[in-house]
Formats: C-alpha cells, sequence, structure tokens
C-alpha cells in the first residue's frame, strides 16, 4: 500500500472519530451570555466552588500527599456574602420600583429562588438516600428524617453523618425566605412615617445581621465546644449563620447608594481582606473562647465581604479565562451539591488509595468526574429548570 493511498484510508478512518469527540464536546457546551455577565463575579464564584471541591477532595487525601499544600480561603464564606451581593442587587431593583414593594414581589422572588435552587436540591437529596441505604458510602442513614426536605436538619440545632454539605443550603434557603418578609414588614411601617426607602432597606439588613450575633453572645457563648462541635453545633447551624449572607446585602447597599466609595476603595478592601484571610486562617484559636464562638466566623465572612468591591470591578479578561470561570461559575452549584458523597465519599469508600500514585490517580479522576457531572447535571436538568422561571414576571 502506498502512503497516498494509507493517507486515504487515515483519513476515512479519522472522520467518524473526529465526528463522535465533536459531538462529544458538543455535549458539554453551555454557551452563556457572556455579555450580560460580570467576570470578576464568575471568577469569585468559581473561587469559591474550587476552593470547596479541593477542600473536600482531601478525603480522598489518604496517602499524605495533601495538595494543594497550603491552606485556601473558605470557599462556602465566599458562597455566603456573593448570593448575598447577588440577592441584594435584585431586592433593591424591586425595591426601587414606584408601584412599591408588596407580598406580590416578595413571592415573585421567592418563586425565582426556588426554581434555581429546590429542583437540584432535592434530585441530589434523593440520590444520597439511595447511596446511603444502598451502602454504597458509610454514612449513618439513622440521621436522615422529614426536615431534610424543609430545609430544617441544622435549624437550630446540629446534625451529623448524612449529606453534611446541605448544611450551607439551609441557610441560604432560610435567608431567601427571611429577608424579603422583613424587608416587607419593614416598609409597610417605616413607609407610613415616610421614611426613606434607603434607610428602610438597611434596617432590615441591620436585622439579620444583629439577631445572629445576639443569638451567638447569649446562646453559643455558653456552649462546651471542641473544635468539631464549635462546627457542627454554631458554624453550621442557621439561627448563628445568617449574618453571613446579610453582608452581601450590605454590600449590595453601599454600591447603590455609595457608588464612589465602592469604586475607590476595591484595591485597599481587596488587600486588607486577602491579608486578613489568611491571617484569620493561621492564627489558632482555642474553641471555647467568647470571642472564637461569637465573632471569628463572623470575621471570616467579613474578609470575604472586603473582596467584593474588586471582584465587581473586573469586566473583561483573556477569553480562555473567561471561558474557564464563566463555564465553572455556571456548573458551581451542582459541583457544591455533587463533589463530596455522590463522588469523593464513592471514590473513597470503593476504591482507597494504597499509596501516593494511585492518590494522585484517584484525585484526578475526582476532579473529572465533578466537572463532567456537574456540567450534564446544569446543561440537563439545572438549567431547564431555572428556564421556568421565565413565566414569572422577572424582578
Amino acid at each position: 500500500m502506498n502512503f497516498i493511498t494509507f493517507a486515504g484510508h487515515e483519513s476515512i478512518f479519522m472522520k467518524p472519530v473526529i465526528k463522535l469527540l465533536r459531538k462529544t464536546r458538543n455535549i458539554f457546551l453551555l454557551h452563556p451570555d457572556y455579555e450580560n455577565r460580570v467576570y470578576g463575579l464568575d471568577i469569585m464564584r468559581a473561587l469559591a466552588i474550587i476552593f470547596v471541591v479541593l477542600e473536600h477532595g482531601l478525603m480522598l487525601d489518604k496517602a499524605n500527599t495533601h495538595f494543594p499544600w497550603i491552606k485556601m480561603i473558605n470557599g462556602v464564606e465566599l458562597f455566603f456574602v456573593l448570593s448575598g451581593f447577588l440577592i441584594g442587587s435584585m431586592l433593591i431593583r424591586a425595591f426601587e420600583k414606584p408601584e412599591g414593594f408588596s407580598f406580590k414581589t416578595v413571592r415573585t422572588f421567592w418563586i425565582r429562588r426556588w426554581f434555581r435552587t429546590l429542583p437540584n436540591y432535592y434530585l441530589v437529596l434523593l440520590l444520597n438516600i439511595l447511596v446511603v441505604y444502598f451502602g454504597i458510602i458509610h454514612e449513618d442513614f439513622t440521621q436522615f428524617n422529614w426536615k431534610f426536605f424543609f430545609f430544617l436538619q441544622n435549624f437550630s440545632g446540629p446534625f451529623v453523618d448524612f449529606f453534611w454539605e446541605s448544611w450551607s443550603l439551609s441557610i441560604e434557603e432560610w435567608f431567601y425566605l427571611l429577608f424579603p418578609v422583613i424587608l416587607l414588614i419593614l416598609f409597610l411601617v417605616m413607609n407610613f412615617f415616610k421614611v426613606r426607602k434607603r434607610y428602610i432597606f438597611l434596617a432590615a439588613i441591620l436585622v439579620l445581621l444583629l439577631t445572629p450575633l445576639l443569638l451567638r453572645i447569649f446562646i453559643a457563648s455558653r456552649m462546651n465546644v471542641t473544635d468539631f462541635r464549635l462546627g457542627t453545633q454554631i458554624k453550621k447551624v442557621v439561627i448563628y449563620r445568617l449574618d453571613s449572607i446579610a453582608l452581601g446585602i450590605l454590600a449590595a447597599y453601599i454600591r447603590r447608594w455609595y457608588p464612589v466609595f465602592w469604586k475607590r476603595s476595591r484595591n485597599i478592601c481587596f488587600f486588607t481582606g486577602i491579608v486578613a484571610c489568611y491571617v484569620i486562617m493561621y492564627i489558632p484559636f482555642e474553641p471555647n473562647l467568647f470571642f472564637t464562638k461569637v465573632f471569628r466566623i463572623f470575621i471570616e465572612s467579613f474578609c470575604c465581604f472586603l473582596l467584593l468591591p474588586k471582584f465587581d470591578s473586573i469586566r473583561k479578561g483573556p477569553k480562555i479565562f473567561v471561558r474557564f470561570f464563566t463555564h465553572i461559575s455556571l456548573i458551581s452549584y451542582s459541583m457544591y451539591l455533587l463533589n463530596l458523597a455522590l463522588i469523593s465519599e464513592v471514590i473513597y469508600a470503593n476504591f482507597p488509595p494504597w499509596g501516593p500514585r494511585s492518590a494522585w490517580g484517584l484525585y484526578g479522576i475526582y476532579w473529572i468526574l465533578v466537572l463532567a457531572t456537574s456540567t450534564l447535571l446544569f446543561k440537563y436538568y439545572e438549567k431547564p429548570m431555572m428556564d421556568l422561571r421565565d413565566r414569572f414576571k422577572s424582578l
């Protein structure tokens, strides 16, 4: 067979392979609307989920690789302040409309948020039930109860050993439920006395900034805790953590009513926030100290709050980075739900590493599975569910 004939056969063979690869690639393409997205906020969200997935991947790290070898900023705290900032911006737009703020506005907000968050949550909750019930992962099934369906599993007390990552989702859902109600009540009362809207909005923020702080002062501070129980009994309990998301709302408030300060302070705030994040991470705190139980958690969230002005100011970047961070940002919620129990724990429970090489190999498989399954979940389930929101009036 001469070269031309061989090349011709090779071309005939490669065409279906290339076609198959393109079709496979298209399955994972999301085609986002880059023009209507804030690139910097996509970076922040992407970094938040990357830090979370890095941390959860450590359970595969039984061979002492300890990748990435340094402490990372708390991804969940980044999520909290960013979520508050985004929903705060939406509620401010709704609050400033001439027709006023009503229960109809609140109901529309709830419906749109629930289409965004609930379908994914309940699907992954069902999958967690199945993998634990059939013994695919080794968690205590007796810890599962009806409270998981109403985000009550950690409302005022701890829960352990089942769908651990859902603790942060409960905090967010209860904030989405409570803040608009508080805002509506204050609007109806204070508007009667002709109080300006900006001060009404600020009053609502202060309610959810101060209430968790007071609960930590008068209840949580009296608890006798270890490092582990500090997390389960205080840090991961709804009533003690709503102020973290309220900080994000406060950021949206500053951006709307103090835009010059917001813009001018972005660099100094970013530098201060980064330094403070790492200082708070590396300073040891005895868990039973009053300061630890009451203020340390809030300071960690406040450090993340300081990063928002800078991220909000980033509007452009190299195309390859824009595509990467936007893609990760879009699938971040699915990544959060899937990465721990359904991927990391499944891998470790059934294919535990036996040495450094196997640990690195499983770690790579872990990341591939997280990215691939999260992209598919977003594209073929989460996004179609979100599109149903368009039936309702936009805020």
